[in-house]
């Protein structure tokens, strides 16, 4: 059981006027500076292993905004996928996809990539690994498979969990997903899971997917060797080594984005009691909570008309973003 932290007092309302100071610890910058190229094996576990330090810190704070950090960390990795796989949908295109389809109708093959790795933010860790959340994730991300390789697949991952060491599930999860013909970006979505609930986390963070040259990860990589020292001495120790600076690297950048996001959603919090509209403190929290939302998404007690008004006051507080740049079917978020 994840034991959750007592709510933040900064997390009441504060009038606008506050200047609020953010919790967020900043990264050394002996990290920042070891993340661009550790130049041994030993040295990539180390700052691996610092950077998901710093990361587990943020996720167990469990901030009012994480549900908008991890999706947020969702479109960069669809985005990544998106391009992996000869598409070229770009971030704007992909939220597009999603936010202006109506409930129902089908999102497109860009649009189903994104929705695999929202699925990831959504679903509890501990429920990520079923037969019929893997097969849709698979059919999202354009990988047909039948329900007996599904089947053996959660038998890899069951053995995984047996796995020493956070080394050996990574590595566990791309070998695997390869291995059942399902491709390196799978296997991205595999080890972010497996890693949350390695870790113990609530809900899995999006962060090897959206690192680019994922494809030498696990080459030469020997699944059944599971101490670092053996892999050391391994035929697969560059590209161990490899993975370790892209968890690296993909870690410093999620408690980067929380950080930004902090400072945003403090801004949010702190002009909310500003805003008298009926249905207001619903729109903050699904800006909170969400990527972006569509300007005319119904919100109860809120015409549309009304809608739009709230959000080009809260663009004049600062307080959020138009993310699409045009003047119609706009998208907000923080």
């Amino acid at each position: 059981m994840i034991l959750r932290p007592k709510p933040s007092l900064r997390h009441n309302a504060h009038p606008a006027g506050i200047e609020l100071v953010t919790t967020v610890a900043p990264v050394p910058s002996w990290l920042r500076r070891a993340v661009d190229g550790p130049q041994s094996l030993d040295e990539a576990a180390v700052v691996a292993g610092a950077t998901i330090g710093a990361l587990d810190a943020v996720v167990r704070r469990q901030e009012r905004w994480a549900g908008a950090w991890r999706q947020r960390l969702a479109l960069a990795a669809a985005a990544s996928t998106s391009r992996k796989a000869g598409r070229v949908e770009d971030d704007g295109a992909l939220r597009d996809a999603v936010c202006l389809t109506r409930p129902g109708d089908d999102v497109g093959p860009a649009g189903r990539i994104l929705l695999a790795w929202r699925r990831l933010t959504l679903l509890p860790a501990e429920d990520l690994l079923t037969e019929a959340v893997l097969a849709a994730a698979l059919d999202e991300l354009g990988h047909g498979g039948d329900d007996e390789a599904v089947s053996d697949l959660i038998e890899d991952l069951r053995q995984l969990s047996g796995a020493e060491g956070v080394v050996a599930v990574l590595t566990g999860a791309f070998a695997a997903a390869e291995r059942h013909g399902f491709g390196r970006s799978f296997g991205s979505w595999l080890a972010d899971v497996l890693l949350a609930q390695r870790l113990g986390w609530q809900y899995a963070v999006p962060l090897l997917g959206a690192q680019s040259g994922s494809g030498g990860y696990t080459r030469g990589v020997r699944p059944k060797i599971t101490s670092l020292a053996e892999r050391d001495q391994g035929p697969g120790r560059e590209s161990v080594q490899s993975l370790l600076v892209a968890q690296a690297r993909a870690a410093l950048r999620a408690v980067e984005l929380s950080a930004e996001l902090d400072r945003r959603a403090q801004r949010l919090i702190a002009v909310a009691p500003k805003l008298r509209a009926k249905g207001s403190d619903a729109v903050v929290e699904k800006l909170l909570s969400d990527d972006a939302i569509v300007a005319s998404q119904p919100i109860p007690g809120m015409s549309e008309r009304g809608l739009r008004r709230l959000f080009d006051r809260l663009v004049d507080f600062g307080a959020v973003r138009e993310l699409s740049g045009r003047p119609t079917f706009r998208l907000y978020g923080l």
